[in-house]
């Protein structure tokens, strides 16, 4: 990796200050994106039950 200067010209050979401050900018994005599936999951679990129930209905007529 390419030795970084900060903006006091002290060199971060590990790019750790780079690293940290993009880290930073996108923590709160994360975050907002974290608490975003609910809905969605809502919707999955709800199609597993109906298809759990489709499958039960139709295995019940067929033994019936």
């Amino acid at each position: 990796m390419a030795n970084t200067q900060g903006p006091q010209g002290n060199q971060d050979p590990a790019g750790s200050t780079q690293m940290f401050r993009a880290f930073v900018d996108e923590a709160p994005q994360a975050r907002q994106q974290a608490a975003a599936p609910a809905g969605p999951r809502v919707g999955v679990i709800v199609g597993v039950v109906v298809a759990v129930v489709i499958v039960a209905v139709v295995a019940w007529l067929a033994l019936k």
